[in-house]
């Protein structure tokens, strides 16, 4: 535990100005962030005496080993940057939003020649008009189901839209009447997006203009005895009513509102939005809170306003936002609303009417929100506890594993040799930390080999990042081994492709400042291995070697599911019920479950590879030009330079390259004529075929 007095800042070098500050751990993680109008007086409410802290706030600064700042021109900017800083570090000790699933939205996808309406999640795009968020999407398809009566815009993918304008015959939602089937020219791009047009204008709450303007087309219609023209001109209206009943008038002067609601108890915080578009809920959506720092219902509806609207423009930030408790900075939050909206946004608490009762609903809503999350969270979280102080116990730690690593190797009969490492942190996955390897410094099939090379060159990462932040002593340094050919490379990558190192640049800081986690920068309490006492064993040598001995190891034995020890010639046998077994064996098969998707997709390369991937600078938009004019590498290796040269964007260098990969890839051929890309035969003749 830190002394905050160890690394508090001297007196006079905090500006007196608005700001964001950053608190980081001794492994250079930031931990919290926060933004004050005045940094001066803020950070010093951190470093006085501990006693009189709040609980959470005292194992902040107990766990921070430094703290730094960035002074900004306005609360706007602030808050601003505090937003970007939580979402790109996601600290520890800020506020969670531990609900991370997206919500469905309507789509109408305007910047299309033909608009097409569908159902989306996930980051909007531009150029797309949506409406939502909806708790269901099969409540979205209902509304659209009844809609296209009225408004038959495009509902069909990009394939099916092709396929029909291929062959000329529409969907069978054309056939239906659902339809106006642009795909076969039944109406115009033009008439077809005045569709789209009417059916946003629709759906952003303008449904007068429409009902109106049916009921007097159905009225005319009946005057003229055109009686089948008004009966389906009725059932459109009703069609139209029974979508408009999905979403009841809430408020009757046609609002444009978002209503947050907070509902909280020590621990944590659920929070409720309605979104009210023209007077009627026209989505709603919720997420539970931590509440891992000391705040209050205000700063909950602060962090509330940035994780809804930090990522939206325009339409999307409604003109009003009712709230329970008024931010802090209520006049920098409201400035920063409007200049995301466009013009001026309201942020107030309803003091009494429609709205007051409607924010009284969505109390409601998000005190059976909590209560929910309790019941079901109760029972989890009690597990988790429990299952870490059991492997704590049946180990003999020294405190409960809060993060534990698991290493499995993957073969297929000695081919394509992988590893990964899965991470848990407080008994949960943490995706983000996975990481996986490929053996490099033998060939063939060897566990243990290969288990002791991984743990090698992942806890050599850890000592280097140790190294390049200073935290590593320097006779520490001098006492570590060195074996060149287990240096760390790009194979120790996450799921996505990781960069090489770079050496540091003269005068260069070796402290990576942006307080991202590092690829192996973290030491784990646990290492568990998939495998016996023959893995443990390889894999406590590895880590004796690189003189690291605050990190237990064990070993997960799949056959009677025992738990090996390093030197221990017994195993520990933990009971069936035993929750700690339960993790491990989950932690056992995670680690499985990745390894073995790595060395499938490294197999499944290999079997696709072509004899094309050897042909230096042949991209595979050429390669695929190549297969598209030729057919098949068959016809392909059949071809002369001069044909391979007729297709768009081959070189001749490049077509000799071609012909001499294909030639050297299949056996029967014997030598090619580069000059003129023709077969030869082994007594020198021309092979014609």
């Amino acid at each position: 535990m830190a002394d905050p007095s160890s690394y508090r800042p001297k007196p006079g070098q905090i500006p007196d100005s608005p700001g964001v500050y950053k608190f980081r751990d001794d492994h250079r993680r930031v931990i919290y962030v926060g933004k004050a109008k005045s940094l001066r007086q803020r950070l010093a409410n951190y470093f006085q005496d501990l006693a009189g802290l709040h609980p959470r706030t005292r194992s902040m600064v107990t766990t921070a080993a430094s703290v730094e700042w960035t002074v900004v021109s306005t609360e706007v900017e602030a808050l601003q940057l505090e937003y970007s800083w939580i979402k790109e570090f996601d600290p520890r000790f800020n506020v969670k939003y531990r609900d991370d699933k997206s919500y469905p939205s309507l789509a109408v996808t305007m910047n299309e020649e033909f608009p097409r309406v569908q159902v989306m999640r996930g980051a909007k795009k531009k150029g797309v008009r949506y409406f939502g968020p909806y708790g269901q999407a099969w409540a979205i398809r209902e509304t659209v189901d009844l809609m296209l009566r009225v408004f038959p815009v495009r509902t069909c993918s990009a394939g099916v839209f092709k396929n029909a304008v291929r062959t000329g015959r529409p969907c069978l939602l054309g056939y239906i009447g659902k339809c106006s089937a642009p795909c076969v020219g039944r109406v115009t791009p033009e008439e077809h997006r005045e569709l789209a047009e009417e059916f946003c204008d629709f759906m952003a709450g303008r449904t007068g203009t429409y009902i109106r303007r049916l009921e007097r087309e159905m009225k005319a219609a009946a005057e003229e005895m055109e009686y089948e023209k008004a009966g389906r001109l009725r059932d459109d209206i009703g069609a139209l009513r029974r979508a408009m009943e999905k979403n009841a008038v809430v408020l009757a002067d046609a609002t444009d509102a978002d209503l947050i609601a907070v509902a909280e108890d020590e621990l944590e915080a659920a929070v409720q939005i309605f979104h009210v578009r023209g007077g009627r809920v026209r989505g709603q959506r919720g997420w539970v809170t931590d509440k891992v720092e000391a705040v209050e219902t205000a700063g909950l509806v602060e962090h509330a306003l940035q994780q809804l609207y930090g990522e939206e423009r325009g339409d999307a930030v409604p003109k009003e936002v009712l709230v329970p408790a008024l931010p802090e900075d209520t006049d920098a939050v409201t400035q920063w609303l409007s200049e995301r909206r466009g013009s001026q946004v309201s942020l107030r608490i309803p003091q009494r009417g429609d709205k007051k009762d409607l924010m009284a609903t969505v109390g409601r809503n998000a005190q059976q929100s909590l209560v929910l999350h309790k019941t079901k969270r109760a029972s989890d979280l009690t597990t988790r506890s429990r299952a870490l102080e059991e492997i704590a116990e049946a180990l003999d730690l020294d405190s409960a594993p809060l993060r534990i690593e698991c290493f499995d190797i993957s073969h297929l009969q000695g081919d394509d040799v992988v590893a990964s490492m899965v991470v848990f942190e407080d008994g949960l996955a943490r995706k983000s930390e996975y990481r996986r390897f490929q053996i490099k410094t033998f060939e063939g099939q060897d566990d243990v080999r290969s288990m002791h090379e991984v743990i090698n060159r992942r806890f050599r990462r850890y000592l280097q990042e140790k190294e390049n932040t200073g935290e590593w002593s320097e006779e520490a340094r001098q006492q570590e081994p060195r074996d060149q050919s287990q240096e760390l490379d790009q194979q120790d990558q996450p799921q996505e492709q990781l960069e090489q190192p770079r050496p540091l640049l003269p005068g260069e800081s070796p402290l990576e400042d942006d307080g991202r986690p590092k690829r192996f920068a973290y030491p784990p309490q646990l290492v568990v291995v998939d495998g016996g006492q023959p893995q443990v064993a390889a894999a406590k040598r590895a880590l004796d070697e690189l003189g690291i001995d605050d990190v237990a190891v064990c070993g997960l034995a799949k056959r009677l599911e025992e738990v090996w020890l390093p030197e221990d010639d017994d195993p520990v046998v933990l009971p069936r019920s035993s929750e700690g077994l339960y993790l491990l064996q989950r932690v056992r098969d995670e680690a499985h479950r990745f390894a073995i998707t790595y060395q499938r997709s490294k197999r499944a390369k290999r079997v696709r590879s072509s004899p094309l991937d050897e042909v230096p600078g042949l991209g595979e938009t050429r390669k695929q030009a190549l297969i598209k004019h030729f057919g098949s590498v068959k016809r392909l290796r059949q071809a002369t330079i001069e044909q391979i040269c007729e297709v768009p964007g081959l070189g001749r260098k490049t077509a000799e390259s071609v012909v001499v990969a294909l030639a050297e890839a299949a056996p029967a051929t014997p030598a090619v004529n580069t000059a003129t890309g023709e077969i030869m035969e082994d007594n020198g003749g021309t092979r014609h075929d």
